[in-house]
């Protein structure tokens, strides 16, 4: 059974609502304004292929950051790194905000047959800026993930990465409405980017001051010296720090049985779920000719059907049904939720958003577990920092060839999501049944021989 750091045990819903919470209204803040940011880059010159590559280019800056961060929160702890990243998205907030104050004149146009047209203006420049600022820092849902890894048993493990599933997509049934509504007041778009700002600055509160550490502290010394006990003659018992513990080569973390598997079921679903998410915001708008309103409540519908699948479903499902088979069947549901999206009409638009729902609920809080449950007890940060990275480099290869690919076929770039998730539902099919930790010293420790 896992402790906090005061050595109580852990379990139960209650000990989760700290961090569900951050989870919560971090993605609330990045929620508000997903269902007018295409929207917006179309309003200062640009195109699809621009949507796509501002939504990389947090990715691409996360792949930098999102490694070190998990690593450091291992050394360090995870409510200080949880506190940097969050003031990282503060910052990025008010750089974005900078951009609506800014003349959008022309900087330069391109016309090309391969990359469509559009314009860069000074606005979409800073918002760049605000995005690499963002992702720099974003190591955001691989140390939460570690978190809840530190304070969750074997036995709850699924349930309660469903859990943080729920408090996600939460956020994106409130984000979406709250931006419906202040966008649609003189302010425009200004408006739902303040209340970003301002959500930002309540969750970096929560952390400093509702969230506790959950991982004790390895000592950078050995206490040796002289000290009042010993000087009244009162035993004292020196601690020690875990050789290996400090940094974890990737080609360590590589080596965990089963890992490389794992990490290219991580990526592959990244991957596919790039191409949907920079595709149908410009689908929605061009193809359907939907409003943000529309967007907005479509996202909302998405959300609210993940709640009530990683809820109540998958915590009945879980203690019943091995992790394996909900990853694959999730997989397959999900892989035939994109496919459907080639066609336009509403019915099957709103019918493929439930099978991507049912889907993603079953598979991804389950894998996560998995993947969790494979990491062992010390290597929590560097594995999900790992697998955040690698997210990362998919997102930034699908978020860019998702814009392409629609500017070139359409809809049919919703295949392409579809055929990536049923590889990764072959792929999952070679990973064990039984997922065993590995053991608390490191690759590194075990090869020297040494404990």
């Amino acid at each position: 059974m896992p402790k906090d750091q005061n050595g109580s045990p852990v379990f139960g819903l209650l000990p989760l609502l700290p961090i569900l919470s951050v989870n919560f209204v971090g993605t609330l803040g990045f929620s508000i304004v997903l269902p007018f940011m295409v929207f917006l880059v179309a309003k200062w010159g640009g195109n699809a292929i621009i949507f796509g590559a501002l939504a990389s280019t947090y990715s691409a800056f996360q792949l930098i950051g999102a490694p070190f961060l998990g690593r450091w929160s291992d050394r360090i702890g995870r409510r200080r790194v949880l506190l940097i990243s969050q003031l990282g998205t503060l910052l990025s907030w008010v750089i974005f905000l900078a951009a609506f104050f800014l003349p959008a004149d022309a900087l330069f146009e391109v016309d090309s047959g391969i990359l469509g047209q559009f314009t860069l203006t000074l606005p979409l420049v800073i918002l760049f800026a605000a995005r690499a600022a963002d992702g720099l820092t974003g190591g955001n849902v691989s140390v939460a993930n570690a978190y809840l890894a530190d304070i969750t048993d074997e036995e709850h493990r699924a349930e309660n990465f469903g859990r943080m599933a729920m408090s996600t997509n939460a956020g994106f049934i409130l984000g979406p409405a709250l931006a419906g509504i202040l966008g649609a007041t003189i302010y425009g778009e200004v408006l739902p980017v303040i209340a970003a700002l301002l959500i930002s600055v309540f969750a970096a509160l929560l952390i400093a001051f509702g969230l506790k550490e959950s991982r004790q502290q390895l000592l950078d010394y050995k206490p040796g010296m002289p000290n009042a006990c010993k000087i009244f003659g009162q035993e004292t018992k020196e601690g020690y720090k875990l050789s290996g513990c400090d940094e974890t080569p990737a080609g360590d973390i590589m080596k965990i049985p089963q890992m490389p598997a794992m990490l290219a079921v991580n990526f592959l679903v990244m991957l596919g779920f790039s191409f949907f998410y920079v595709a149908f915001p410009t689908h929605s708008a061009i193809g359907l000719d939907w409003t943000v309103t529309d967007t907005g409540t479509f996202f909302a519908f998405l959300s609210l059907l993940m709640v009530l699948v990683q809820g109540p479903l998958l915590s009945a499902l879980s203690k019943w049904v091995p992790d394996k088979t909900l990853v694959v069947t999730g997989s397959l549901i999900l892989g035939g939720g994109f496919a459907l999206l080639i066609w336009n009409q509403w019915a099957f638009v709103y019918s493929a958003g439930a099978l991507i729902a049912l889907g993603n609920g079953l598979m991804w809080p389950t894998f996560m577990a998995m993947l969790s449950k494979q990491a062992g007890d010390q290597l929590q940060g560097a594995v999900q920092g790992l697998a955040s990275s690698m997210g990362a480099a998919a997102s930034i290869a699908g978020l860019i060839g998702g814009g392409l690919l629609y500017t070139w076929v359409g809809s049919w770039v919703f295949v392409f999501s579809a055929v990536t998730i049923l590889i990764t539902a072959a792929l999952t099919t070679v990973i064990s049944r039984q997922i065993a930790p590995p053991s608390t010293f490191s690759a590194k420790s075990k090869s020297d021989g040494k404990s």
